[in-house]
């Protein structure tokens, strides 16, 4: 059963057509990818599920919940976490405090206790940096809590935002080229890291990659869009012989 439905998406920007007629379908548990060449309508197409623009025509439907419209902390509470292209963490505060501030979007204490500074407020923060620390332990950065997050190393700062969005406690996780300015190695790491983050939180997941050695080795299934339109789909090696994508990326058609 599909969890996530993107039916004919139309978004355009100064009459500059971004997304025409774009459906996606992606069932629930399912590693997909979104790929095309730069200026797609990939990251389009993220905005657009999760509320930060919105669309022009068309439905997304998640879990039977139509987004469409929706403001993104709506969305958030539906169950879709995102990362961005360009890193988007709370810089000047710790990275503790950057997952428990995912974390507060369902604290575990009614607002009479935190005014008023009751026992039941100073329990919930302490179990709120508890999930908190065994998030940063997934991913590495537990010797890091302290530290203010624009001084992390880049690799680390993306880690960094993947915990964070996975502290909201998602059903569909959206990855927004998570592997860029990684190095090979890093890119490998990332690649099995991805895999089980699906498998130990029951996530779906749906990433923008560039790096072709983690789509292919990691996704499922793969969309490919040019021109704001879906021009192909289906398993990696499908993808990676279809003539409209190669004629996609290089650029001439191939005979």
């Amino acid at each position: 059963m599909s969890i996530l439905n993107v039916q004919r998406l139309f978004k355009s920007f100064g009459g500059l057509s971004a997304l025409a007629d774009v459906n996606l379908a992606i069932e629930a548990g399912e590693l997909v990818g979104l790929i095309g060449p730069n200026g797609a309508g990939k990251t389009t197409v993220f905005n657009v599920i999760t509320g930060v623009y919105r669309p022009d025509q068309g439905h997304i439907i998640f879990d039977d919940n139509h987004l469409e419209g929706m403001l993104p902390y709506r969305i958030c509470q539906k169950g879709v976490a995102r990362t961005f292209q360009n890193i988007r963490l709370f810089k000047q505060l710790t990275v503790l405090d950057n997952v428990k501030i995912a974390l507060h979007k369902d604290v575990p204490y009614q607002l009479a206790e935190a005014i008023f500074r009751l026992p039941g407020f100073f329990r919930g923060e302490e179990d709120i940096e508890e999930e908190a620390r065994r998030y940063l332990r997934i991913f590495g950065l537990e010797e890091k809590l302290y530290e203010i997050a624009s001084s992390l190393p880049y690799g680390e700062q993306r880690r960094l935002e993947i915990a964070r969005a996975l502290a909201t406690r998602p059903r569909l996780l959206i990855l927004d080229e998570p592997a860029a300015g990684m190095n090979p190695q890093e890119t490998q790491n990332l690649m099995e890291l991805i895999r089980w983050i699906r498998e130990e939180f029951k996530l779906t997941i749906l990433l923008i990659e560039h790096d072709m050695s983690l789509v292919m080795g990691v996704c499922e299934r793969i969309y490919v869009l040019d021109y704001g339109q879906v021009i192909a789909h289906g398993e990696p090696q499908q993808i990676r012989n279809n003539p409209r994508v190669i004629e996609a990326y290089l650029g001439e058609e191939v005979s």
